[in-house]
C-alpha cells in the first residue's frame, strides 16, 4: 500500500475519506500552503463537504509540478502531530509582512530536485563556489541637452542590490556617451570571468528612443544613440563565446516614442478617445526600445512601443520598482519569463500613468530559474 501511496499520491488523495480529509483540506487552505489564489480559495470553501478533495486536486493539477510536490510530500509525511501543526509544512521561504522588500531564497532541496529532474527543461545552474556572475549597469543621469533624470539614483541602488543579492559582481557604470557605452560592453563582454558563469544580466536607463539608448550628448540635432541592435552584436556567439548557451537578460528602463500609451475607455464605441491626461507631479517620462537578439536572450522592456515610461522622482522608474519587488517575491519558485509575466499583471490596470511592460523577441530555448540562495 505505501508503494502505491507513493507511485500516485493525487489518486490516493481522491480516494481517502472524505470525513478525514476534510479538516486537514480546510487547513491546508486555511495556512495557504500551496499558495492558492484567491479566486480558488473561494471555490473550495464555497464547495460542499463531498466535493472539496476533488476541487483542491484539480486546482493543484493546473499548477506547475511543485505544487503537487508540495501537497503530495504533505500527505506522505503526515502524522497525528503534524496534523495539528500545518503551519510549520511550506513549500519555500514563509509569507511575512516584514519580507516583502526582502529577496526570498530558494530552499536548498528544491534546488536541487529541480535541477536533477528538470535538467533538460531549465538551463544549468552553477554552484556558488563554481561559479563567477557577472551583472552591468548602465545608467545616465545627467545630459547636455536633455532633462535631469531625478530619482534614477533610487532604481541604481535598488537593481545593485537586487542583482547582488541573486548571486552577480555588479559593475555600475554612469555619465556615459554612446561612443562609451559601446566601449563598455566590448569590455565587460571580453571579461573572462564569463566562462565561469552561467548568466548574465545587462541593464539600461537613459532617455530613449524607438531603436536605441541615449548617451549624455544627445539631441535632435546631434543624436547620440547607442542602437540596440549594437548590443546583440556585441553580445552574440560570435562575439562573445564565453556566454554561448548561458542567458542573457536584457532590462531596459527607456522611453520608446511620445505617446502616453492609454485611452480612456467607454462601453460605448463612440466614447474611447486617446489620453492626454496631465502627468502626476512626481511623474517624468522615459522611454526604452525595440531589440534585436541572438539565441539565449531575453529583453524586458519597460513599455511597449513608441510609448512613453515613468519614473516618480521621489520613489524611482515605476518599472524598476515593481520589477525588483516581483524578482523579491517570486524568483525563488519561478523561472526568469513567469516573473516578467508578475511584472506585467502589476501594470494590467492603468493606475495614475499607464504602461505596459513587454517581454521582446526572447530566444531562450529553456527555463531560466535563479535560485536565489544557491
Amino acid at each position: 500500500m505505501a508503494d502505491k501511496r507513493n507511485k500516485n499520491p493525487l489518486k490516493i488523495l481522491e480516494s481517502v475519506g472524505k470525513e478525514l480529509l476534510t479538516g486537514i483540506l480546510d487547513d491546508l487552505v486555511e495556512k495557504n500552503v500551496l499558495k492558492l489564489e484567491e479566486t480558488e480559495k473561494k471555490k473550495f470553501h464555497d464547495a460542499k463537504t463531498e466535493d472539496k478533495a476533488r476541487i483542491l486536486v484539480d486546482s493543484v493539477r493546473q499548477k506547475r509540478h511543485e505544487a503537487g510536490q508540495v501537497l503530495a510530500q504533505t500527505f506522505l509525511n503526515m502524522d497525528k502531530n503534524s496534523m495539528k501543526d500545518l503551519s510549520k509544512i511550506a513549500a519555500g521561504p514563509a509569507e511575512s509582512a516584514e519580507s516583502t522588500d526582502a529577496l526570498k531564497l530558494c530552499p536548498r532541496e528544491e534546488f536541487l530536485t529541480m535541477s536533477k529532474e528538470r535538467a533538460e527543461e531549465i538551463y544549468p545552474i552553477k554552484e556558488k563556489n563554481d561559479r563567477s556572475r557577472l551583472a552591468l549597469i548602465i545608467c545616465n543621469t545627467e545630459f547636455a541637452h536633455l532633462p535631469l533624470r531625478t530619482g534614477a539614483e533610487l532604481d541604481i541602488t535598488g537593481m545593485k542590490g537586487l542583482l547582488e543579492g541573486l548571486g552577480y559582481s555588479v559593475d555600475v557604470r554612469e555619465k556615459l556617451t554612446a561612443r562609451d557605452m559601446e566601449s563598455v560592453l566590448w569590455a565587460f563582454a571580453a571579461r573572462p570571468e564569463h566562462r565561469s558563469s552561467d548568466s548574465t544580466f545587462l541593464v539600461f536607463m537613459s532617455h530613449g528612443i524607438l531603436d536605441g539608448i541615449c548617451g549624455t550628448l544627445h539631441s535632435k540635432e546631434t543624436p547620440d544613440v547607442l542602437p540596440y541592435d549594437t548590443i546583440f552584436r556585441i553580445f552574440n556567439n560570435r562575439n562573445c563565446l564565453s556566454l554561448k548557451d548561458k542567458p542573457k537578460v536584457i532590462i531596459v528602463q527607456a522611453c520608446r516614442g511620445e505617446n502616453r500609451g492609454e485611452l480612456w475607455v467607454s462601453d460605448s464605441p463612440e466614447a474611447t478617445t486617446d489620453s492626454s491626461s496631465q502627468p502626476s507631479v512626481n511623474l517624468e517620462e522615459d522611454a526604452i526600445y525595440k531589440t534585436h537578439v541572438e539565441k539565449d536572450f531575453i529583453t524586458f522592456c519597460s513599455s511597449t512601443p513608441h510609448n512613453v515610461s515613468w519614473r516618480d522622482i521621489t520613489k524611482g522608474s515605476l518599472f524598476i520598482t515593481q520589477l525588483i519587488a516581483c524578482f523579491q517575491k517570486y524568483s525563488w519558485r519561478y523561472h526568469l519569463e513567469e516573473v516578467f509575466r508578475m511584472v506585467q499583471r502589476s501594470f494590467d490596470k492603468p493606475d495614475v500613468k499607464a504602461q505596459m511592460p513587454t517581454i521582446e523577441r526572447q530566444s531562450m530555448t529553456r527555463y531560466f530559474y535563479l535560485f536565489p540562495g544557491n
